[in-house]
């Protein structure tokens, strides 16, 4: 017989397979991951169509098609495999729907969202490689291409409970407090209560107003260990430590703009955000003081959209000053198995 002849198959478990990392294999996928944001999303989305109409859900379904329709066009155009299944192109239009005012033209809110999902992520190599939060700079697109429509405010018909009713023209909390000599105090007695305000109950983007909607998800997402605590606890308490110094209210610095949406949602990105636990305590509470910062002395009344931009930027540096050691084994574990071994 040949030598070919007698050669045997290599085993299976001695195939060398070649892939970028990381290398350990886990149950959870990025489906997985992306189904639980939208999950932890929909809560948000259902108050904002609640109190905002018929307008906040088209600009839900407009985003969310656009973002699943232009990545799939791209891919294809590029020679790729369309990735819809994996759903992350769905959760950054859901993301981008939630972050713009309820009454933006259709048109635009499309145009947003293939923005986001093209130039922000695929043009960078696709999911995992981005190096911004891609609703985030379709939201900064947006702003910088239609300011006057990115900053139209609507607020819901006085009165509970929340029905589906037209919305009336009205500024958002931050507008109206940069525009007004009046405190803090005076603006929760005059405009809103501190209830409607933790409620939702007020103008502002389609998903960011309802304070305790948002903490629910968040305690969701903890619980099924979707996102880690870090980057938004140190976020907020940076912005109220640093509202704190700044003479500015902290419960208003919390209950208004996007603050809570964006530490929840935004900041806990797996790729735009630090892989260290280090890293995600200075990436939030650097958010924190830089959107304190805008919200003090910036022109533009929200700063949590820049903050978490701006620290996006950080991230490859945080990840090598604060490195993680792969398949590293304790000296614990290493001497108990060497004891072991001797026995």
């Amino acid at each position: 017989m040949s030598d070919n002849a007698t050669q045997k198959k290599p085993n299976a478990a001695a195939t060398i397979l070649l892939a970028s990392s990381p290398h350990i294999a886990f149950p959870v996928n990025s489906t997985m991951t992306m189904g639980m944001m939208l999950i932890a999303l929909a809560p948000v989305s259902i108050f904002g169509v609640t109190i905002f109409g018929l307008p906040a859900l088209l600009n839900i379904v407009v985003a969310v098609a656009a973002a699943i329709l232009g990545e799939a066009l791209f891919r294809i155009a590029v020679r790729r495999p369309v990735r819809a299944k994996d759903l992350s192109a769905g959760v950054t239009g859901l993301l981008l729907a939630l972050i713009i005012p309820p009454s933006l033209p259709l048109w635009m809110t499309a145009l947003g969202a293939v923005f986001a999902v093209i130039v922000a992520k695929e043009f960078f190599g696709g999911l995992g490689a981005n190096v911004f939060n891609p609703a985030l700079i379709g939201r900064a697109f947006l702003l910088m291409s239609f300011p006057a429509a990115m900053t139209t405010w609507h607020k819901p018909q006085s009165g509970f409970p929340l029905t589906l009713t037209d919305a009336v023209s009205g500024a958002s909390p931050l507008a109206i407090m940069q525009d007004s000599e009046t405190g803090v105090s005076a603006f929760f007695s005059q405009v809103h209560t501190v209830k409607e305000m933790f409620l939702g109950y007020r103008a502002g983007c389609i998903g960011e107003t309802s304070v305790l909607l948002i903490l629910a998800a968040f305690i969701f997402l903890l619980a099924t260990k979707t996102i880690d605590w870090r980057a938004p606890v140190s976020m907020i308490a940076a912005a109220v430590t640093a509202a704190l110094a700044f003479g500015l209210d902290p419960l208003f610095t919390v209950l208004s703009g996007g603050l809570v949406f964006g530490a929840v949602y935004m900041a806990t990105d797996y790729v735009t955000a630090p892989v260290t636990s280090w890293g995600k305590v200075i990436f939030g509470a650097g958010a924190g003081l830089i959107t304190v910062l805008i919200r003090k002395w910036g022109t533009y009344p929200e700063g949590v959209m820049y903050s978490i931009l701006i620290m996006n930027c950080a991230v490859p540096f945080l990840n090598r000053l604060l490195g993680r050691k792969y398949g590293y084994v304790s000296k614990k574990k290493t001497a108990s198995g060497s004891r072991g071994a001797a026995k």
